[in-house]
């Protein structure tokens, strides 16, 4: 990693830092929850050696990019515009933009909104879902989501919404938190057995998140002790609050994308999602509505056996299809 270029850029009103590697066309890639620019670690040479500006971002919230007080300043238009302000600074004309999980709608937005700036769009473990336009009155995104679970059961996306909650929870035991999510949401937590099928983010009311997450007694062969600590070390000069405050803005997502209703990517674009993710949308009515909507889809990939965090869990599978996707541009 001792190769990596670490720097910082002023714009959208904040400090974004990133991380770079490599020389060429620049491709820019977005991390999710409850992440870091770090989880982009193996794609970053690999993309780099085939002849990419391989620039990673530690989002808004996260790791040394500032994190906001006020929640509305985690809304899609503000995410959008980090990348965006990234890209004019580095100084090209256009990019590839890369998401994974939250990254990923970033990723997928942004492509639709600033088609001039960005030339492709990949995405990983969440699918395109076109812009809706705003609810009526007295509907929401978290009202609909509260009647899908039922009156027995919590979802993860709305524990996170009161302010304190969730940070007090996830907060408790970094380290625990931290391996769970990653053990959770992976593919080995299925093959091991201790999971039927992926976890979909539903759990019985009165119970907390971090009660559902499952810590192994040893760690995946995709993962080491030195990545944990990794993570684990940032959330402790950061805290959960910056990374769940993208949550508290999901009633405000139909809103912000009502001017595009009608407008899909026209642009190349290119989705993998793991057979074992379930948190995401991943479902056979999801997936075929996204493959329907995106006139150049030019890759789309199912991996057998993979969970969540396919960049990490599969990193030859991701690098050699982005690197063959970017190749074809």
């Amino acid at each position: 990693m001792h190769e990596l270029t670490h720097r910082t850029v002023e714009t959208n009103g904040i400090t974004i830092h990133y991380v770079e590697l490599g020389e060429g066309p620049l491709v820019v890639f977005c991390h999710g929850f409850p992440e870091s620019w770090y989880s982009w670690r193996h794609q970053l040479p690999a993309l780099a050696e085939a002849g990419y500006r391989a620039v990673a971002l530690s989002m808004r919230g996260y790791g040394k990019t500032t994190a906001p007080q006020n929640i509305e300043a985690y809304s899609i238009p503000y995410l959008i515009g980090d990348v965006v302000g990234v890209v004019r600074a580095l100084g090209a004309e256009q990019a590839v933009v890369v998401g994974h999980d939250w990254g990923a709608p970033v990723a997928w937005y942004s492509a639709l909104s600033r088609p001039d700036l960005f030339r492709a769009v990949a995405a990983l473990s969440v699918p395109f879902v076109p812009p809706i336009g705003a609810l009526p009155d007295g509907v929401s995104v978290n009202g609909l989501m509260r009647a899908n679970a039922g009156p027995d059961r919590d979802f993860y996306r709305l524990f996170f919404q009161e302010p304190g909650v969730a940070e007090a929870d996830l907060e408790a035991d970094l380290r625990r938190s931290v391996l769970g999510f990653l053990y959770t949401l992976s593919g080995d937590a299925v093959a091991n057995g201790d999971l039927d099928a992926g976890w979909d983010g539903h759990f019985p009311i009165g119970e907390t998140v971090s009660r559902q997450l499952i810590v192994p007694d040893a760690l995946p062969g995709w993962l080491t002790e030195q990545d944990v600590t990794f993570y684990v070390d940032e959330l402790k000069r950061t805290g959960f609050r910056g990374g769940l405050n993208w949550y508290r803005n999901i009633d405000r997502l139909p809103g912000s994308l009502a001017p595009f209703v009608g407008r899909t990517i026209e642009q190349p674009s290119f989705y993998m999602g793991g057979s074992h993710d379930l948190i995401a949308g991943n479902t056979p009515d999801m997936l075929g509505a996204m493959r329907a909507t995106l006139p150049d889809l030019r890759h789309f990939q199912m991996i057998e056996g993979a969970g969540h965090w396919l960049q990490q869990e599969h990193p030859t599978e991701v690098n050699e299809a982005l690197s063959s996707f970017l190749n074809g541009l």
